[in-house]
């Protein structure tokens, strides 16, 4: 039986003074899509940069489709397709002619090429576009023109960092709908984002990581469930008092100046022993739990702020 897709124990790597990832230890399993959430700057990028051949590592292990990227880098990036998260496209040349450079890349014979890369237009709906220059395209369509010449060399797992940052909504779930098919198909899919959303929808499991450092892993529904509960309440009060409301409200809280988040499993029960404190406050949000308040709870700042690993 094939091991695991991913396989890393203790990963570092630093920038000078800066650790950027500091002891990540996970495993991606084949065939799902895993995830990599965080703000800004929590060390995402470098990871998956570590995992696609294009930096090596300072220490710890690491191991992809059961290869070493440092030791046998030639033959791993047979293996894989990589979507950074700038767009690298020849925008002077056509989107087929983007896709058939790509695949001398890996040696393939330019009919076989052919064949592949208008099956993969079609897959990711720009067959119409064929002749078109890369520069006439929306960015949800370059965005995913990278996906389709990522895939061709039928790669066993595809790596993406922040697919669809700075796509409008439309465009962002074409692309979802795209990495559900590649799942579906039995490709290994492993992305990085700092949208909640995106990582709910998308992600099998997922690994929250601030500043370098894995703090949770886990499914997404499950990891919510275990740390924050069913419901939050968003409240607003003197900040004098802010913290007294929060922990009479529920046992797990976040105060920030006035405002006070409180996670339970019932709203209706935090709203009574809110009430019963006597305090002014006032009602924000009523709303689900997500994996932003998780990132709170486990950090103490939102994901949508910088970190520094």
């Amino acid at each position: 039986m094939a091991g695991p897709a991913v396989r890393a124990e203790g990963l570092r790597k630093s920038y000078g003074p800066r650790m950027a990832v500091d002891g990540v230890t996970l495993q991606v399993r084949r065939g799902e899509c895993f995830g990599f959430l965080g703000p800004n700057g929590a060390g995402k990028t470098t990871t998956m940069r570590m995992l696609a051949c294009l930096s090596s590592r300072d220490g710890g292990m690491l191991e992809v489709l059961g290869l070493d990227p440092d030791r046998d880098p030639r033959r791993l990036k047979a293996l894989l397709g990589v979507v950074p998260q700038e767009v690298n496209l020849d925008l002077e040349l056509t989107v087929l002619e983007n896709m058939l450079v790509y695949a001398r890349y890996f040696g393939m014979p330019r009919r076989l090429a052919h064949e592949r890369a208008m099956e993969l237009l079609r897959f990711v709906d720009l067959h119409g576009r064929a002749a078109d220059t890369v520069v006439r395209l929306s960015g949800g369509m370059q965005r995913r023109l990278q996906i389709a010449r990522a895939l061709i060399n039928d790669p066993e797992m595809i790596l993406l960092d922040e697919p669809t940052t700075g796509l409008d909504p439309q465009a962002r779930r074409l692309v979802w709908e795209r990495l559900r098919d590649l799942r579906a198909r039995g490709t290994s899919v492993v992305i990085t984002t700092h949208y909640m959303d995106e990582a709910e929808r998308l992600c099998d499991r997922l690994v929250v990581i601030d500043h370098g450092v894995v703090v949770r892993e886990g499914a997404p529904a499950q990891l919510v469930r275990d740390e924050v509960g069913a419901e939050v309440l968003e409240m607003r009060a003197p900040e004098s008092d802010a913290a007294r409301l929060a922990a009479a409200t529920s046992p797990r809280h976040v105060v920030a100046g006035e405002v006070v988040l409180a996670f339970g499993d019932d709203s209706d029960t935090m709203r009574r022993a809110a009430d019963a404190t006597g305090i002014t406050w006032e009602m924000v949000a009523e709303r689900r739990a997500t994996l932003e308040d998780l990132f709170i709870v486990l950090t103490g700042h939102s994901l949508r702020e910088g970190g520094t690993g």
